[in-house]
């Protein structure tokens, strides 16, 4: 049984940080690509960043130079590290990965960006 589990998400001030935790059980996360997503209020859910098996990483457009994900073997965890942080950036973020044809997520977690 494949879980993930989020965590670190709270309430920030804008140009502040965060860093979210993936934590898996079940797997592990080393063998496949692992992505970090969220979803604001009313809007779709968007990829924000991934990480392959071999450990690049790609980030959607309005992150890059601000976010960074990485992953620890040994905790089977990966993080993204948020800085910059805009109130744009509010959502729940979700870690996700895919294992052969099958996708797992977590449940999510809150990040909020207000003075």
């Amino acid at each position: 049984q494949v879980q993930l589990v989020e965590s670190g998400g709270g309430l920030v001030q804008p140009g502040g940080s965060l860093r979210l935790s993936c934590a898996a059980s079940g797997t592990s996360l080393s063998k496949w690509t692992t992505g970090w997503h969220r979803q604001a209020p009313g809007k779709q859910r968007e990829m924000v960043a991934g990480i392959t098996s071999g450990g690049s990483a790609n980030y959607a457009d309005s992150v890059k130079g601000r976010f960074t994900i990485s992953r620890d073997n040994a905790k089977n965890t990966v993080y993204l590290q948020m800085n910059s942080l805009k109130p744009e950036d509010t959502a729940v973020y979700y870690c996700s990965t895919t294992i052969f044809v099958s996708s797992y997520w977590g449940q999510g977690t809150q990040v909020t960006v207000s003075s």
